[in-house]
């Protein structure tokens, strides 16, 4: 298994990106439907625009197995970056191999060369398997206080 940083001008990694991402979208855990046309042909480029994106690409040999989309940002509390982990996908075939951990472990060497303060993630509350990974992981719902609760992940579309 080789885990790298995926540099989207190769054909090869672009095109591992987007099978994947697909592939995850189909899955329960994406919503269940293909990326829009659109996405598929205009993802690499337009994440090669962002310098604050980081793709993960796992490889079995030739074949792309794994995937971690990453976006840098901000933490004003602290004054220093946080590293939001926004995609994670493993084929079912290879789950339960570690891939994930090795994925989340280059992630997070990557954060601390950066500065980061942290690592950020959503989940979905029905996706009880990738909250058990997370949780082995050291990841933890986010609070401030407990009188507060924890955060929710909230969106407005536009």
């Amino acid at each position: 298994m080789q885990i790298l940083e995926a540099d989207l001008t190769n054909p090869e990694h672009a095109s591992a990106l987007v099978s994947l991402l697909n592939n995850y979208a189909c899955s329960p855990e994406g919503g269940g439907a293909a990326l829009p046309s659109e996405v598929q042909h205009n993802l690499a480029a337009a994440l090669q625009t962002r310098p604050d994106a980081i793709v993960l690409l796992a490889f079995d040999d030739e074949t792309p197995v794994g995937l971690m989309t990453c976006i840098e940002g901000f933490s004003t509390f602290v004054c220093k970056p946080l590293l939001n982990i926004h995609d994670v996908y493993v084929s079912p075939d290879f789950r339960g191999q570690g891939i994930a951990g090795q994925l989340f472990a280059d992630a997070e060497s990557i954060a601390k060369s950066r500065g980061c303060c942290k690592l950020t993630l959503e989940v979905l509350q029905g996706n009880t398997r990738a909250q058990a990974v997370y949780t082995r992981l050291g990841f933890s719902g986010y609070e401030l206080t407990p009188e507060m609760g924890h955060a929710l992940f909230w969106e407005k579309k536009l």
